[in-house]
């Protein structure tokens, strides 16, 4: 009998609205950082996203989905978002507001809905790499239905 996949609630959430992605898995024994992981895969930086989720002066969190290699720009991105100001949640707050880890964090099936602005940079790929939603598995997408599927909105975020 062949072996179930374990699907993660990212994947399920992909499947239940039939959009196309590919997994990818990788050992991780202790999450470093998402370049860490791009170079143990060959992956190219600017084709890996990583998910940062920040809070507003509101208290109202958003998610940024950008480069690994890349630098959120909190000014740029409080702006798009309607804030006056943006930060970082702490890591300790991480699985209480997403359902997640670190390093297992992805903008798909979080605990609630939140406001996502992907990189636009995403957009000249036909697929990019995110994390799966758990450690040592990646879902590799097109940017467009995973903005669809997230109610996701591009735009320049970064420095």
């Amino acid at each position: 009998m062949a072996k179930k996949e374990n699907k993660t609630n990212a994947m399920r959430i992909l499947d239940s609205n039939k959009i196309a992605y590919r997994i990818k898995t990788y050992e991780c024994d202790e999450f470093v950082d998402g370049i860490h992981v791009a170079d143990l895969n060959g992956d190219p930086y600017d084709q890996s996203f990583k998910t940062l989720v920040t809070v507003g002066k509101t208290g109202a969190y958003y998610v940024f989905v950008i480069p690994i290699d890349k630098e959120i720009d909190f000014k740029k991105a409080a702006k798009i978002v309607g804030e006056k100001s943006l930060e970082m949640i702490h890591v300790k707050d991480i699985n209480a507001v997403t359902g997640y880890i670190r390093g297992g964090c992805t903008p798909l099936g979080m605990k609630k809905l939140y406001p996502t602005i992907i990189q636009e940079d995403a957009k000249k790929f036909d697929e990019i790499i995110i994390s799966g939603g758990k450690l040592g598995m990646q879902i590799l997408i097109n940017p467009f239905d995973l903005a669809k599927v997230i109610n996701g909105k591009f735009a320049d975020v970064i420095l």
